[in-house]
């Protein structure tokens, strides 16, 4: 197992992002995840293609981007011409998977599926094969700091068994309530990836917050 740090942005201040990214850089962080919100698949809006190119310029990291859409296949061309690396969608927001999917993926990015907390975990079953990581949220979709969703650490270990069965070896990615004091056990469940908005930039020192969740993932790397 190899943990990822991913600081999400969505917590940080929008109008100082590239110095965020580039303090989450510094301070050792993996990938910089950034959440896409179009105001229908959830409530909340929040940024496009031109943030996200102008983020590709402020750092080296991978550009994690998590589209929570209605309609993502419209965006995933955008979000490679902007420079995303790694593009998730939602289970829920698509009648064709596989052909989305399929569509990152002839891109040259990692494709990934995020799954809402109501959403069973056997709805990957048939593109397991397909995927470069699965998103669980832990959190209703939608707002940063919310509160993690206890349940979430058996869908983890449900899914982390789901995808060992199968002798594949996809990361999973979580995001949702996750701070330094309640990483260990959700790393232990299956985490391989950590996504921390408001753990990191709401936190008194950000670059502090990066590097303890650094040395609490180095605990289990191996």
């Amino acid at each position: 197992m190899n943990v990822l740090i991913a600081p999400s942005i969505l917590s940080a201040d929008f109008g100082k992002l590239a110095e965020a990214v580039a303090l989450a850089e510094r301070a050792g962080a993996d990938l910089i995840h950034i959440d896409v919100m179009d105001g229908h698949f959830v409530p909340n809006l929040t940024i496009g293609p031109p943030v996200v190119a102008a983020l590709r310029k402020a750092t080296r990291l991978p550009l994690d981007v998590h589209l929570m859409v209605e309609d993502p296949r419209a965006l995933v061309p955008l979000f490679h011409e902007a420079g995303a690396d790694w593009i998730s969608l939602h289970v829920e927001a698509t009648a064709h998977l596989h052909k989305d999917l399929s569509l990152i993926r002839s891109l040259g990015r990692k494709a990934g599926v995020a799954l809402n907390p109501g959403t069973p975990v056997h709805l990957l079953d048939e593109v397991l094969g397909e995927l470069d990581y699965i998103l669980v949220m832990s959190v209703d979709p939608g707002w940063g700091g919310q509160s993690f969703i206890p349940s979430s650490l058996e869908k983890i270990r449900g899914l982390r068994d789901r995808i060992r069965a199968r002798g594949l070896d996809i990361p999973i990615e979580v995001d949702g309530g996750l701070k330094i004091d309640n990483v260990g056990p959700v790393i232990e469940a299956g985490m391989e990836i950590i996504v921390a908005g408001s753990a990191v930039f709401e936190a008194p020192d950000p670059a502090g917050a990066v590097r303890e969740l650094k040395r609490i993932a180095a605990m289990y790397n191996g």
